[in-house]
């Protein structure tokens, strides 16, 4: 049986795990751009060696041109899957039984969301990146799915542990 741990202790250890998810998120931002398109090429070719079966006969212009195919949903899913990441933490943080719900989701939410755009603007000031409203948006929603998603565990799970001690 999963034990989940005190509210207090599970909202500390996730501000902590938080922080350390925006030192992550920001060193990642603070690459080149030409540092980030080689991270996400090597991507591309370990995502068609694993999911296109012929992709092993390709000759590498061909591998590289399939690799740069798919750049731009790769990079756009790894920005949604990190501030989803951040949105879980930062929902273990904030998520209480005391609180509102509209509390619950709109305070890590607006956490969240004001750190992509710091982080959207730091890229500013990293050679070869811009500062881009899309990926603000698109990090945003990762920080949505991300709060949802830790809310239904902490919350939820949290409910369900009540009702096993009485039962």
């Amino acid at each position: 049986m999963v034990k989940f741990l005190n509210s207090d202790l599970r909202k500390k250890i996730c501000f902590v795990f938080a922080l350390c998810w925006m030192i992550v998120i920001f060193s990642f931002s603070a690459r080149t751009a030409a540092e980030s398109t080689k991270d996400s090429t090597s991507i591309g070719m370990l995502f068609g060696q694993l999911f296109v079966p012929a992709f092993a006969e390709m000759d590498p212009q061909e591998q590289l041109s399939f690799a740069d195919k798919i750049d731009h949903p790769i990079r756009k899913t790894a920005h949604a899957t990190e501030y989803a990441v951040l949105g879980f933490f930062l929902a273990g943080s904030y998520a209480d039984r005391k609180k509102k719900r509209a509390a619950l989701v709109f305070v890590p939410l607006a956490a969240g969301a004001f750190y992509a755009v710091t982080d959207e603007v730091h890229q500013l000031f990293v050679p070869g990146r811009s500062c881009q409203v899309t990926d603000m948006l698109i990090d945003s929603c990762g920080v949505l799915a991300g709060v949802l998603a830790g809310l239904a565990l902490f919350l939820c799970g949290r409910q369900h542990e009540k009702k096993k001690r009485f039962d």
